[in-house]
């Protein structure tokens, strides 16, 4: 490759250094309409508005036409989209009257493409945390937020929430709360639990510190309520635990009564996840369906490996999606909240918005080392899209920082 594909990036030392891209092509997804044998969802981020006349850093403005075009894209790669969630900044700069305009937004997209799946997050950040007084004040919030949902037409991923986290006295009040919203949801709806890696205020969640008595309560509730629990997502950066909770699941329930699904949601170790180890009562218990915040930044290469794992090539699965994961734990490096930037960045690069600029100023959480690391591992990976674009682009941004 030419010198025009060669720039000056800085490293962890201190130093600049030259780097070429690799002469190669990039990854091609699965052609629309390709049959997966896993459900796999991509949390989506938003596209800011930097055109808006807002205090960046208090209030938000969304470019509706740029966020409804990236999903259409992981749409047509075959990946359903999972909506205003923590990916989209939600509960970090996206607030719920935002969110339940992206809801409503996605939601009618969705239904112009042949195929399209998609969930959405209902939470409860409209309540201020030091706001709530009871668990009730809680159920409501939930409740709230659940009929504006469903009045859209939208299926729950019943998220997390600070709320519950600051009023609960114990595990059962977690039952209490996961009673009533699964009892009133009109259909099997997907769990989040969200570690508190990526939301330092869910500490704690089911009710104790004990992640593995904590499972316990998630599991009881799961078992008490499996006609109406498609899934859950755990985002605990644990590969084992992860693995031992998708083995107790009940193998009844779920979306077709064929058992709950256990969504991956440890952005280290998706690909061996996703392939499974063939243990479980159930052959959903096998191995994990997915629902990831990276498989915004690595769409094609998760569409193109998934549609070879549905061929029965796990071969080419792999070499598709492990060069991926350095770029994943370098984006998802702690403080792990932060890795909204360096999937943002990706799109920008790959051409997929016009701007490096993020609701809440959220740009700014990651240094230009950081980024220029992650430019390296994306090139790595097959993932640059329009080499010459990208070049351009991180120049842009290498001149703002005062590296020429």
């Amino acid at each position: 490759m030419s010198g025009a594909h060669t720039i000056t990036l800085p490293t962890a030392a201190g130093t600049l250094a030259p780097y070429t891209l690799r002469a190669s092509a990039p990854i091609v997804p699965a052609a629309p309409g390709t049959a997966f044998n896993r459900i796999a969802y991509s949390a989506a981020h938003v596209v800011a508005d930097p055109r808006a006349a807002i205090d960046p850093w208090l209030q938000c403005a969304v470019d509706w036409d740029a966020t409804i075009a990236y999903r259409v894209r992981l749409w047509r790669m075959g990946l359903g989209v999972a909506e205003s969630m923590d990916t989209a900044q939600r509960g970090m700069g996206l607030d719920w009257p935002t969110s339940l305009e992206l809801i409503h937004r996605s939601l009618a997209a969705a239904r112009s493409v042949p195929g399209a799946r998609i969930a959405c997050g209902c939470g409860t950040d409209h309540l201020a945390p030091e706001a709530a007084r009871t668990v009730d004040d809680v159920i409501r919030a939930y409740d709230e937020q659940m009929e504006a949902i469903e009045r859209e037409g939208g299926r729950l991923i019943v998220m997390a929430s600070r709320a519950l986290v600051r009023v609960a006295r114990g595990p059962a009040d977690y039952e209490r709360v996961y009673d009533h919203v699964l009892r009133q949801a009109r259909e099997p709806v997907l769990l989040h639990w969200l570690g508190d890696m990526f939301d330092p205020a869910l500490s704690g969640y089911w009710g104790t510190d004990d992640v593995d008595a904590a499972m316990q309560t998630a599991l009881g509730i799961i078992r008490s309520h499996a006609a109406k629990v498609d899934g859950i997502k755990i985002s605990l950066l644990d590969k084992q635990r992860e693995i031992t909770m998708r083995r107790l699941l009940p193998a009844t329930g779920g979306l077709d009564g064929r058992g709950v699904r256990m969504y991956t949601g440890d952005d280290f170790n998706y690909a061996e996840l996703i392939a499974g180890d063939g243990a479980g009562d159930a052959p959903v218990h096998r191995q994990s369906d997915a629902l990831l915040g990276i498989f915004d930044a690595i769409a094609p290469a998760a569409s193109a490996a998934l549609a070879a794992l549905a061929a029965g090539d796990e071969e080419r699965f792999h070499a598709l999606l492990e060069p991926t994961v350095p770029l994943s734990r370098h984006i998802f490096r702690a403080p792990t909240r932060y890795y909204k930037t360096g999937v943002v960045f990706m799109a920008w690069l790959n051409g997929h918005q016009s701007h490096f600029t993020m609701v809440g100023g959220q740009q700014s959480t990651r240094s230009l080392v950081h980024l220029a690391e992650l430019f390296r591992l994306a090139d790595a990976a097959g993932l640059i899209e329009q080499p010459g674009l990208a070049l351009h682009r991180m120049r842009t941004l290498l001149a703002m920082h005062g590296v020429e």
